[in-house]
């Protein structure tokens, strides 16, 4: 995995050989951090479903006060504890556990989320909905997320679609929040 942009530019990462892990295309990555510019800097950002951490990684590379990144594997998230240590950074946090299970817990805004998670189960409504409902965003919040192309999903009323873009065999799309 290659760092496309900020302090570690060009750096690269190790990531494991594992089924279903499928890292955001550099493409894709750099379309979205365009998108979002300098909106990310200083602020506090939840990577769930992190898989290889690219996305955290690459927000904390651009500014992000810290991210917390949550992966129920436990060697995927180790890979990415042992990435942010290669990196020299504590502004990344590691959780070991299911995405839902984190967001059933109280939560603390976020400026941004990234949300991947594993294609064809059925995860985006209800993890959408979570973070709506329980206290995870901040009150204009941007949301990345990232489904398979054959889905339309179903986001809280008051997300507003402020960019969108089709890779492959996903979609990606980033969402403003408004006023509930």
């Amino acid at each position: 995995m290659r760092i496309i942009g900020g302090d570690y530019r060009r750096r690269l990462l190790p990531v494991l050989d594992q089924p279903g892990l499928r890292p955001t295309p550099d493409r894709v990555r750099e379309t979205l951090f365009n998108w979002l510019g300098q909106a990310l800097y200083g602020q506090r950002v939840l990577d769930l479903f992190a898989g290889t951490g690219a996305l955290g990684i690459e927000a904390l590379s651009r500014g992000a006060a810290a991210v917390t990144f949550v992966e129920r594997t436990p060697a995927v998230a180790s890979l990415i504890g042992d990435n942010l240590a290669t990196l020299g950074t504590l502004k990344g946090h590691v959780v070991t556990q299911e995405a839902q299970a984190f967001l059933a817990q109280p939560g603390d805004p976020m400026a941004l989320v990234f949300l991947d998670p594993p294609f064809h189960q059925g995860l985006a409504a209800p993890c959408c909905a979570q973070l709506e409902a329980g206290g995870w965003l901040a009150d204009d919040a941007m949301i990345y997320l990232e489904t398979e192309h054959t889905l339309t999903p179903e986001v809280p009323a008051n997300w507003q679609l402020h960019r969108e873009t089709r890779a492959g065999e996903s979609v990606a799309r980033l969402y403003r929040r408004g006023p509930a």
